[in-house]
């Protein structure tokens, strides 16, 4: 049962993660794999490449400036609607350790699905600030994002179980704020039909 939780743990959490920033997540696997600065299963070696490695730091990098500059955030976004979900899937994919082919696709399903939902939130958060004229909400909401992946990462690989109780804590936040903000935006529209 443990297992199953900690599996389940590291599933979501590196999702999640991914989700927000998906080039810090693959280069703290890769490089906790590498330098053994955690315990992680065998099927992590996967993220021990040089390559991965290299290619993750030097697109986190790229990706850290981008996330400073408003409206260059929410092209980079953009572009990133694709990109962070599917890597979401493959680091689900990679943290079940491939029992079955049936498992492989819901984990595949279940980390593009949380990776997206993460990437949502974060692109419309930026969108929002980004109609701020200082630049100075948009450079701290891009350290709190990076502190969470980084975080979220840590416990993971750490405290899985801890992880998954983290990972449906804020996926529940963000379903209730986007809740909230759905309502909200609907009757703003019916008032203005109505006065119309």
């Amino acid at each position: 049962m443990i297992e199953t939780l900690a599996g389940l743990g590291r599933t979501m959490g590196f999702s999640f993660a991914a989700g927000i920033n998906l080039y810090a997540t693959v280069a703290l696997l890769g490089l906790a794999s590498r330098y053994g600065w955690v315990a992680l299963p065998e099927q992590y070696r996967v993220f021990d490449n040089d390559w991965i490695i290299g290619i993750a730091l030097v697109m986190y990098a790229v990706e850290f400036v981008a996330d400073k500059i408003p409206w260059v955030d929410s092209i980079w976004d953009a572009i990133h609607t694709v990109v962070r979900p599917v890597g979401g899937a493959v680091v689900a994919i990679t943290a079940l350790g491939a029992p079955s082919p049936g498992m492989d696709a819901l984990a595949g399903v279940l980390g593009a699905s949380v990776a997206l939902t993460t990437h949502l939130t974060k692109a419309g958060t930026r969108a929002a600030v980004n109609t701020s004229p200082e630049p100075v909400s948009n450079w701290i909401l891009s350290f709190v994002e990076d502190l969470v992946a980084i975080g979220l990462v840590y416990f993971a690989t750490e405290h899985p179980v801890i992880a998954l109780a983290i990972t449906l804590l804020l996926l529940t936040l963000i379903l209730t704020f986007a809740t909230v903000l759905f309502r909200f935006v609907r009757r703003r529209f019916t008032v203005r039909r109505a006065a119309a």
